[in-house]
């Protein structure tokens, strides 16, 4: 019994070698799936990634384009309320040309459209 014993002790340990080469083998194999797979995973996250990053330049370049375009309405409206403002001066030195001319002319009566035309064209150089 012995040599029996002995016997199988020596092929145990080649079943338990190749049990061990099978366990060694699977779980390489899987590991390596599983590395195939993340690898592929991080290809595609980098994808993802450099398309998200061409949108976001799109999405600043829109937004850099609405603020020069907000800055100059902005100038734009700064200049047409002093060219407003000028034109209110304006107006109101006529207004005061015109009234005093009216003032002048109060007095002036005419019955004819010939007796008018003197103080017509007064009002006129006055006004200017």
């Amino acid at each position: 019994m012995a040599g029996a014993g002995g016997v199988l002790a020596g092929q145990l340990w080649k079943v338990s070698t190749l049990v061990l080469l099978a366990v060694l083998l699977a779980g390489g194999s899987a590991g390596g799936a599983m590395w195939w797979a993340a690898a592929a995973a991080r290809d595609k996250a980098l994808e993802d990634l450099a398309a998200e990053k061409g949108v976001n330049a799109e999405l600043r370049a829109g937004i850099g384009d609405q603020n020069r375009a907000i800055t100059q309405w902005y100038e734009a409206s700064k200049d047409a309320a002093a060219r407003g403002a000028a034109a209110q001066q304006q107006a109101a030195a006529a207004g005061l040309r015109y009234d005093q001319v009216l003032q002048q002319l109060a007095g002036a009566k005419a019955t004819t459209c010939a007796d008018a035309m003197p103080y017509v064209n007064q009002l006129l150089e006055k006004v200017r």
